[in-house]
């Protein structure tokens, strides 16, 4: 079981860049999938980005493929979620996410701990 704990969201502009941070505490955080997924008003929960225990294998949705990264620091018991290049339609509460080393990382279902979330804002 780990904690999660999400910071850095915020109100910016259109082309702006955020990084948001995630601090774990547990033991087994370094053996979970982490990763982010986002809700935005009256739509569903949908998948980010994630990231495998050994940090060299990441997934992302194709919506910001190539503007976000997520990279961990396990030493930290952290894991960031860089976001460049951002657009109103990235508006949604951000949730930091752990699932257990085999799960299948773009699947809701695969996660079951979940943090309260961070509002990012993205104004045009």
């Amino acid at each position: 079981q780990v904690q999660l704990v999400e910071s850095g969201g915020g109100l910016v502009q259109a082309g702006d860049s955020l990084r948001l941070s995630c601090a774990a505490s547990g033991r087994t955080f370094s053996s979970k999938i982490m990763g982010w997924f986002r809700q935005a008003p009256g739509k569903e929960r949908e998948f980010v980005a994630a990231i495998r225990w050994s940090g060299t294998i990441t997934y992302y949705a194709d919506s910001v493929k190539g503007r976000f990264t997520i990279s961990r620091d396990d030493a930290k018991k952290t894991v960031y979620l860089q976001m460049n290049s951002l657009k109103p339609e990235d508006t949604a509460v951000y949730y930091c996410v752990a699932a257990p080393g085999f799960a299948v990382p773009a699947l809701t279902a695969s996660y079951d701990q979940w943090g309260q979330g961070t509002q990012v804002i993205v104004s045009s």
